[in-house]
């Protein structure tokens, strides 16, 4: 029998409400949820402020070539050649 059988669970918001009181459990709870949301907003920064150091890398770096020519045809190898022989 594990920690999340009903029982342990009602024990334990038991013990919470006897240690911390009715009256404060509300303001701990929304100051978890300010904390949280803090936390949530900087993460996203945190990943935006790393987006934008890539784009500015990106468009530090010279533009391509508008059209590169075609590539030049390529000989096939001597496996290549047998092995067209043998299939022919």
């Amino acid at each position: 029998m594990g920690f999340t059988s009903p029982w342990h669970w009602a024990i334990v918001a038991v013990v919470v409400i006897i240690l911390f009181g009715s009256k404060k459990l509300p303001d701990a709870a929304r100051g978890l949820g300010r904390s949280l949301r803090i936390f949530k907003s900087e993460v996203k920064e945190m990943q935006n402020d790393g987006k934008s150091d890539t784009d500015t890398t990106t468009a530090q770096q010279p533009a391509a070539p508008a059209q590169l020519p075609p590539p030049a045809p390529v000989a096939p190898t001597n496996v290549e050649a047998q092995h067209d022989a043998k299939s022919a």
